[in-house]
């Protein structure tokens, strides 16, 4: 049987580094995935791209929103998995996995029906400027058509990061992005069908990625046992991947919904503002990848430990972890602040679609350093099975403090986007407070 990655023994610092560092690819390609429609229809868009880029900075937020609830729930997944393969249980394991893909194929069937009917809906609600209505509708059920794959590959993904495996969801997430950016110039530079074109092509780069994917795993040896019989919706560990995954699922749903309704906000202000900050909020995805992937990779790791029984072991990763997300906030937070502009010419043509995309970047600056913390504090306590904490601090930060301070900021007779976007470091300092008080609590609670 194939060796799995062990995290609880040896050094902390560069195992975590290695694992990290595939996550961290992985992501970049998923962030380009989502920022390549962006991107296409706002080069490509001729004279309607401010139209075009409006419609798919909305609907892509809409999308994102279903993949983070999907993300959360399989982040259930990993850290059960984990547990099993940190106490040596790895039979067990695939009949957790073949659980896991009974529930997840029921979600993926609900969210596709779902989504497909409410498009209009959705699009009224994240008031999508007029010009951009239809467009907006469509691309949002375009892709809500292929929620299917949007499931499976988040799903290949949360297994194998569960095992100690990163490099397999890079691969995954790989091949979809080659395949979306080829799409994209056929249908949106090629053929010109704006923002309904880079719909078709996300779709066809998820279906081709998930079959690709399948056939390279069953190749593979699998450091666990599994067969087809394993796939079935047993209770016992339905239950378990729930009660670890529907806090972080609905953490992360609030904390989405909280953004949509700040772009919400800005839609109201105008077509510039709506695009200006739809292109920003794409860079914000890769300015937050580094954060991220100390997330993913820190909630393996610690899962792995908890379940070894070594709880030490966990909290020295967590320090590891955060001093050197920190170095490379520094360093986003350098180029975000003073060279935003430059960074928002990647997306947008329009000079005024760049300055405010650059205004509203210059409070993500401050979030680069902050996230450092936030997120690596977030990945400890999910692998420690913390997740209501998590949800708790998440659901404060987003409707206590972010959604509340944009509202404010967008009342104020001189608004800027810049006062909006302080909601988001505003809401991160609050949480970083709380995760600092939970962790002194449940330290003080486990020396005793």
């Amino acid at each position: 049987m194939k060796q799995v990655q062990n995290f609880t023994e040896g050094r902390i610092f560069s195992p975590l580094i290695r694992f990290a560092l595939p996550v961290l690819l992985a992501l970049f390609l998923q962030t380009m995935y989502g920022a390549v429609d962006l991107l296409v229809v706002g080069q490509f868009g001729g004279g309607l791209a401010d139209v075009y880029v409006s419609a798919v900075s909305t609907g892509s937020q809409v999308m994102q929103t279903i993949t983070v609830v999907i993300t959360g729930l399989a982040m259930g997944l990993t850290v059960f998995v984990g547990m099993k393969i940190g106490a040596g249980q790895r039979e067990e394991a695939g009949k957790i996995i073949g659980s896991g893909i009974g529930l997840f194929g029921v979600l993926a069937v609900a969210i596709t029906v779902a989504m497909v009917l409410a498009a209009p809906l959705l699009a009224r609600v994240m008031h999508a400027p007029e010009e951009a209505f239809d467009e907006t509708v469509t691309y949002i059920a375009i892709c809500s058509a292929g929620s299917l794959f949007i499931v499976a590959y988040n799903l290949v993904g949360s297994i194998f990061r569960g095992i100690g495996d990163s490099k397999m969801p890079l691969v995954t997430v790989a091949i979809a992005c080659v395949l979306n950016i080829g799409g994209d110039l056929l249908f949106v530079a090629i053929l010109h069908m704006g923002a309904k074109g880079a719909a078709i092509a996300t779709i066809f780069a998820q279906a081709v990625s998930v079959v690709l994917s399948l056939l390279i795993i069953r190749k593979r040896e699998l450091p666990f046992a599994f067969s087809i019989k394993n796939i079935r919706l047993k209770g016992i560990y339905i239950k378990e991947i729930l009660k670890l995954g529907i806090p972080i699922a609905l953490q992360d749903l609030l904390v989405s919904i909280s953004f949509l309704a700040i772009i919400a906000i800005v839609n109201g202000l105008g077509l510039i503002e709506s695009a200006g900050v739809g292109v920003a909020e794409k860079m914000c995805g890769f300015l937050m990848l580094v954060p991220s992937a100390y997330m993913q990779s820190m909630s393996a790791f610690v899962a792995q430990n908890i379940g070894a029984g070594k709880p030490e072991r966990a909290r020295k990763a967590l320090w590891c972890g955060i001093a050197s997300s920190l170095a490379a906030g520094v360093v986003m937070g350098y180029f975000t602040f003073f060279h935003g502009d430059l960074l928002a010419g990647i997306f947008a043509k329009d000079t005024k679609i760049i300055l405010a995309a650059a205004d509203y970047l210059k409070a993500y600056a401050i979030d680069c350093l902050l996230t450092s913390f936030l997120f690596c504090f977030i990945g400890y306590f999910n692998g420690c099975s913390s997740t209501t904490f998590v949800m708790f601090q998440g659901i404060i930060g987003a409707f206590g403090v972010r959604l509340p301070v944009s509202w404010i900021m967008s009342r104020q007779a001189a608004v800027s986007l810049f006062h909006i976007g302080l909601a988001t470091p505003a809401s991160t300092v609050v949480q970083i407070i709380l995760c600092g008080i939970y962790f002194g609590i449940t330290l003080h609670k486990k020396k005793k």
